[in-house]
């Protein structure tokens, strides 16, 4: 398996590479299908940050991106869970993939039948839908409302495009503006 090291305001030495490869391969060996994955460490320069390290591992599994982030106050535990946390990620693509050759007629736990009323869900499953009238607005007033209701997001429609635009607050604190093009 071909691992990418990165590091970000943040120097990995050999033995932590070595950790990193040893992780990351173990977690992905039940998976056949991925030849490669992007391992990125992080170090925080924020002194409020509590978890000062992050690990980002980037991998793509049956077609799918595989992508999960954890931290930690050393490198170290931020590996261990951004691993644990990939592993179970891969687990899932493949559970589900397994779910999709098999017909419901053919799943069987420990040789007992199981009902033919079953349901079976191919995709993420919607438990709520919203409606609410947008009215214009500029994108101050959006992120006004954002930090109103405390939300990470905010969908609007732009009054200075007349466009539906979503705001966004992005890890160091910024927003994020998306637009159509």
């Amino acid at each position: 398996m071909d691992i990418t090291l990165q590091g970000r305001n943040f120097r990995i030495d050999d033995r932590l590479a070595d950790l990193a490869e040893k992780k990351v391969t173990k977690a992905a060996k039940f998976f056949n299908g991925i030849s490669d994955a992007r391992v990125e460490i992080m170090e925080e320069t924020n002194p409020r940050v509590v978890d000062k390290y992050r690990v980002e591992i980037t991998s793509r599994a049956a077609g799918s991106t595989v992508r999960v982030e954890a931290g930690g106050s050393t490198p170290e535990e931020a590996l261990d869970a951004a691993s644990d946390t990939f592993a179970l990620q891969l687990r899932k693509v493949k559970e589900r993939l397994i779910d999709r050759t098999r017909r419901p007629s053919e799943k069987h736990l420990n040789g007992a039948s199981q009902p033919a009323e079953t349901e079976v869900e191919d995709g993420p499953r919607i438990v709520r839908v919203k409606q609410f009238v947008m009215k214009p607005m500029t994108p101050e007033e959006a992120a006004l409302q954002m930090d109103l209701l405390g939300h990470g997001f905010f969908f609007f429609q732009n009054a200075e495009t007349d466009l539906p635009s979503v705001l966004y607050r992005r890890r160091d604190g910024a927003y994020g503006l998306i637009e159509p093009a």
